[in-house]
């Protein structure tokens, strides 16, 4: 069994959970209330920050120039499309200045603050934990949804487009493979800690749905 499944089987229900939640099902459904979605594109955006800051740091201790160059051009996806995404649905859901810049709900603070942990420790490991988590939840629940119903709107269709597809399971494969290749160099108190920050993560991705659905 590949470590990352083994991880994943930790956290077996919270995983389920996100990857299978009535908000991500309503949202390829094109039937969530669009107070929801607002909600979520202005929390979810102020992850942006955070997380390039810790793909940047992972990119900055990867082992090898190899190593490091998926994850850059993942970086520029992020900063480019992935970002445009954002600005322009803020502009096609007419979502006022104080929508796009509401306070950070406490799910929303969790995250930001599990990422800053992953990019101040200084270990690759506990940086791929995070993103692992991050992307590969996000591929579980677009891949059976993708492609996405003629009738969606750009902000739902690509929101599921951006997180499916050979490209993006490229990004997780890769992020996947680089965490399987470092586990077994990791000692026990090492692989323990991977494994917490692992299961953190994936619970904070369900208190996110959680927290937008409930929006």
């Amino acid at each position: 069994m590949r470590p990352t499944e083994h991880l994943r089987q930790l956290a077996a229900d919270d995983w389920h959970a996100a990857t299978t939640h009535a908000f991500t099902t309503e949202l390829a459904a094109g039937t969530l209330p669009l107070d929801k979605m607002r909600w979520y594109l202005a929390q979810d955006y102020q992850f942006i920050d955070g997380f390039v800051r810790l793909l940047a740091s992972a990119i900055a201790h990867a082992p090898s120039l190899a190593d490091s160059v998926p994850a850059a051009q993942f970086l520029a996806v992020i900063t480019g499309p992935e970002n445009t995404y954002f600005l322009r649905s803020f502009e096609a859901l007419e979502m006022t200045a104080q929508q796009q810049n509401a306070a950070p709900a406490p799910a929303t603070r969790d995250f930001q603050a599990l990422m800053a942990e992953a990019a101040a420790s200084g270990r690759y490991e506990l940086m791929l934990a995070v993103l692992v988590v991050a992307e590969w939840t996000y591929l579980s629940w677009a891949t059976p949804v993708n492609p996405p119903q003629d009738d969606l709107p750009f902000w739902f269709a690509e929101w599921v487009t951006l997180h499916a597809g050979d490209g993006f399971e490229g990004v997780v494969e890769y992020l996947r493979t680089q965490l399987d290749q470092v586990w077994p160099t990791l000692d026990a108190e090492a692989q323990a800690e991977v494994a917490a920050l692992f299961i953190r993560a994936v619970a904070l991705e369900r208190a996110f749905f959680d927290a937008s659905y409930a929006a």
